[in-house]
């Protein structure tokens, strides 16, 4: 199947749904809310041939949070190729998309509700229609994320030079 011209979303790495969880309770009683980024299934060792596993969550700058909502100006949403989806949280803990959860979801191939109490099984993944779709979560080691500050006292004589 594809989405938007590229292959859909497979699954979402374990890590991935762990840290969305952590910080979906570190938010409680309020919503929490990010994008969904994926990488091509390829790079890793997976049981399909293609598609997209979700690996990161992006947090988007001036996200405002309360406990019926949250949202985020769409201008501070960056451009980024690497964007599927949503997740965001229920407080209340039921798994099923609201009216405005439904709206927003026309952007993106998944995306997931996490509630509370925010365990391994308080989770439940979306269509861009708001209906229920399959999401496997896969054990793969995730890459270390590119450091903004990898650089040495070294690297800064060298430049300044």
């Amino acid at each position: 199947m594809l989405f938007g011209g590229r292959p859909a979303v497979v699954g979402i790495a374990a890590d991935t749904l762990e840290f969305a969880m952590e910080a979906a309770e570190d938010s409680h009683p309020d919503e929490y809310l990010g994008l969904l980024r994926a990488t091509p299934a390829k790079e890793f060792d997976l049981p399909v041939e293609d598609g997209y596993l979700v690996t990161d969550v992006l947090m988007v700058p001036g996200t405002e949070t309360n406990p019926v909502s949250a949202t985020f100006k769409s201008s501070q949403v960056p451009n980024d190729m690497r964007t599927v989806g949503s997740v965001h949280s229920h407080p209340n803990g039921v798994l099923a998309p609201s009216d405005a959860d439904r709206s927003m979801f026309g952007r993106g191939d998944v995306h997931v509700i996490l509630g509370a109490p925010y365990d391994r099984d308080c989770w439940r993944a979306f269509d861009s229609e708001g209906e229920p779709r399959n999401l496997d979560v896969y054990n793969v080691p995730l890459p270390e994320p590119e450091s903004f500050f990898d650089f040495t006292q070294e690297d800064i004589d060298e430049e300044l030079e």
